[in-house]
């Protein structure tokens, strides 16, 4: 008896443990995709790897969107479109641009054999900005410049919460992209030139869309680190162009953040860059995205594919000799997901049948999707409960102003800001009342929930006469008859306010400069700008420029004869509030550039860690240096940096220290500083860039305060790729840098040895 018990023990256990189903929560994430797996017939797998733009965004007078040329295949309708999410042959879809479009395809999802939920995704990223009513940040560029990466986080959250509310769960961002050429229309989009600050801003973005714990839950999403790998600085400043890079500056410069989005952050999902590097294409380098990204970084989730990138193997690159080719070694290379397009899914399909690609490789691809989607919690409640009251508005709106704050930098002053109190101010220029405000990767917003520089000056300065001439919003409206009307309504004013600069709105009809596919090869004013900003000059009357732009703009004139100058990049939606309060004093700027200005388009590429050599020799006709350092921004206050010092001025390879200096805000104003930290390797095994960023802090300080920073100094930050072609801390001179900006002016040296 005792052992027939036994056996009817073992053998419930065995019962048990087959009865395991993949709609138990109680299972983890791997798990339920695994034994999902076992039920899918080969095409339902591939559906998972099969991404599509959502009707909506196409069709025109649906949404806020505007037709894309590139949105659909020519062979594709939505009635075919839907024929296959109800087949299981569609696993995702981008830019779903209204929450009863995200309800009506998580239905339409539901009909398929096994009601695998879709994975709804968007570009949100500087908020949720491609969906009308939803908050507007500041982009990137101008996050960067506010070296605030808490305030970055909390960014993260808002728009997560925000697109949930709205049934979408996976962000195309954040751009870890680092931008080293201002030709180059994405500057806009990325945290900057420099590794450092472009890892930590990215790793707390990446915290605030997924969580801390990386694991989507609540009212998180599933981030998207992008674009692997090296597109910033692309040949002729042109976007998608070849990059030819030595490994060295790859692990040096380019892949540090997303070392951290991986590492640190826990990144879900990847997407490969547009461009080739050393003769590769990133959609189809096998060392790239399996040796490197996932057998050596750890990466885990699922890499998908930018926009129709897999066909521009063929199309774009001449790599393959067909589209199906690309399809294949898009596969092969380890692309989990492709983005839009008709033929991926019978290529994809036939491969396997023929043997060409196995099905394990299909099992991993899909099983890592369908995780994602696990973990998401979408198959508990596959179709989203859209509220009709939607939360934190008014308060996203609030952070939205902040950051605008804080990423505004003030580059010129003489004295004439703040604003003392004129009667009479003149706002001119296409950016002044405009919603190019709001910068690329935003369709149009209500007029109410947009304050343009116009109306925040309006707010802030009641009882001013404020005179206006804003040429409909349009840079291409700037004519000479404009401008000679300016200079006769600047000669009545008591002070000037030119704003001018460029416009990345990608739905905006009225002449795009700057943003995605959108580069230069001039980094002047477009248009007739600089012939408005001298007229209204040659008034006499003192002249404030804001600069809106998505790029770092050579701006030689203005810096000699503006009398003040602040760059405001793209502020986003409460950008106007913002720009009006540093105007009038009620803000003390405080942001830092995290971009080197060049004084002109022959000085490209001008950054601040360049090596030794680099102006080893001078340019004939012009200065060599640049207009604008990195981590330069003025404030209304005076900071003085005193009492630097190191805790050891020698240690071992191994070993640790503290640097340390005391900051004093020596007024008139209450105010913020950033406190940077470089470190220079004065000799090493491969030449060493002139300095490097290693540490910042931001820093609140009344008139008057003094704070002590500290900062530990690790081997990590004192470790190359050195000849050896591996990561260590080479024994020798190293110098530490401690100050407000990358300019050796503005930094203290201390010596440290490394034994």
């Amino acid at each position: 008896m005792k052992r027939i018990a036994i056996v009817l023990g073992l053998a419930a256990v065995v019962m048990s443990c087959a009865r395991k189903d993949w709609r138990d929560a109680s299972l983890t994430a791997e798990e339920r995709a695994s034994l999902l797996l076992k039920e899918m017939t080969l095409e339902e797998k591939v559906g998972q790897m099969c991404q599509y733009v959502a009707p909506c965004y196409v069709e025109p007078g649906k949404g806020s969107a505007r037709k894309n040329i590139d949105a659909t295949d020519e062979n594709l309708g939505n009635k075919d479109l839907s024929d296959k999410v109800r087949r299981g042959e569609v696993g995702a879809f981008l830019h779903v641009m209204t929450s009863t479009e995200a309800v009506a395809l998580q239905k339409l999802a539901q009909e398929s054999r096994l009601g695998i939920p879709l994975l709804l995704g968007i570009d949100a990223i500087h908020g949720n900005a491609l969906i009308e009513g939803c908050t507007v940040y500041p982009t990137n560029i101008n996050m960067a410049s506010s070296f605030n990466p808490e305030l970055m986080e909390k960014i993260g959250e808002e728009t997560a919460l925000e697109m949930r509310q709205r049934g979408l769960f996976w962000t195309f961002a954040p751009n870890l992209d680092i931008a080293r050429d201002a030709r180059w229309g994405r500057m806009g989009e990325t945290f900057g030139e420099d590794a450092f600050l472009t890892s930590e801003m990215g790793k707390y973005a990446i915290w605030g869309f997924q969580g801390r714990d990386g694991k989507y839950s609540g009212n998180h999403v599933v981030a998207c680190a992008k674009h692997l790998i090296a597109g910033g600085e692309p040949a002729g400043g042109l976007n998608a162009a070849p990059m030819d890079i030595s490994e060295r500056k790859l692990r040096e410069l380019y892949l540090p953040p997303f070392v951290a989005a991986i590492r640190d952050a826990k990144v879900g999902t990847v997407m490969a860059a547009h461009n080739e590097i050393n003769g590769i294409p990133c959609h189809g380098n096998k060392w790239l995205l399996n040796d490197l990204l996932r057998d050596e970084l750890g990466f885990d989730g699922f890499v998908v594919s930018d926009w129709m990138d897999i066909e521009r193997l063929h199309s774009m690159h001449h790599w393959v000799p067909d589209s199906t080719e690309a399809f294949v070694v898009s596969v092969e290379s380890g692309i989990d997901m492709h983005m839009q397009g008709d033929k991926y899914f019978e290529a994809v399909v036939a491969a396997v049948k023929s043997g060409r690609i196995p099905e394990s490789r299909i099992d991993q691809a899909a099983g890592k999707i369908l995780a994602v989607k696990f973990a998401l919690g979408l198959f508990e409640q596959p179709v989203p409960e859209i509220p009709e009251v939607l939360d934190g508005a008014a308060e996203h709106r609030q952070t939205a102003l902040e950051a605008a704050r804080q990423g505004l930098v003030l580059l010129k002053n003489d004295g004439t800001l703040p604003l003392k109190n004129p009667r009479r101010v003149f706002i001119v220029g296409p950016n002044a009342d405009s919603q190019t405000i709001l910068g690329d990767w935003a369709v149009p917003q209500s007029d109410k929930d947009v304050i343009t520089v116009l109306d925040g000056l309006k707010t802030v300065m009641p009882g001013v006469s404020i005179d206006t001439l804003c040429f409909g919003g349009k840079i291409t409206n700037v004519d000479a008859k404009g401008i000679q009307m300016a200079r006769f309504k600047a000669s009545a004013a008591d002070v000037n306010i030119v704003v001018v600069g460029e416009n990345s709105q990608r739905y905006s009809a009225f002449g795009r400069t700057c943003g995605e596919n959108c580069d230069r090869d001039d980094l002047s004013l477009p248009g007739m700008q600089q012939q408005l900003l001298e007229a209204v000059v040659a008034s006499g009357k003192p002249t404030v420029v804001v600069l809106m732009t998505g790029r770092a703009l050579s701006i030689g004139w203005a810096k000699e004869n503006a009398n003040a100058i602040l760059n405001a990049w793209e502020p986003g939606q409460m950008g106007g509030q913002a720009i009006a309060e540093v105007l009038t004093g009620q803000v003390n700027p405080s942001g830092k550039l995290p971009v080197t200005v060049p004084r002109n388009v022959g000085q490209v590429q001008t950054v601040y860690n360049y090596k030794h050599s680099q102006y080893s020799r001078l340019f004939a006709t012009n200065e060599t240096g640049a207009l604008w350092p990195f981590g330069y921004g003025l404030s209304y206050s005076t900071f003085e940096y005193s009492d630097a010092t190191l805790s050891k001025s020698e240690i071992g390879v191994s070993e640790s220290l503290k640097a340390s200096v005391t900051v004093t805000n020596n007024g008139p104003y209450d105010g913020d500083d950033v406190v940077q930290l470089y470190i220079r390797d004065e000799y090493g095994s491969v030449t060493r860039p002139v300095k490097e960023l290693k540490a910042f802090r931001r820093i609140s300080l009344k008139n008057g305060e003094s704070t002590k920073v500290e900062f530990d100094i690790t081997p990590e930050m004192l470790q190359c790729w050195g000849v050896s072609e591996k990561w260590s801390v080479e024994p020798g001179d190293f110098t530490i840098l401690l100050g407000s900006s990358s300019s050796d002016s503005d930094l203290t040296p201390l010596p440290l040895k490394v034994k």
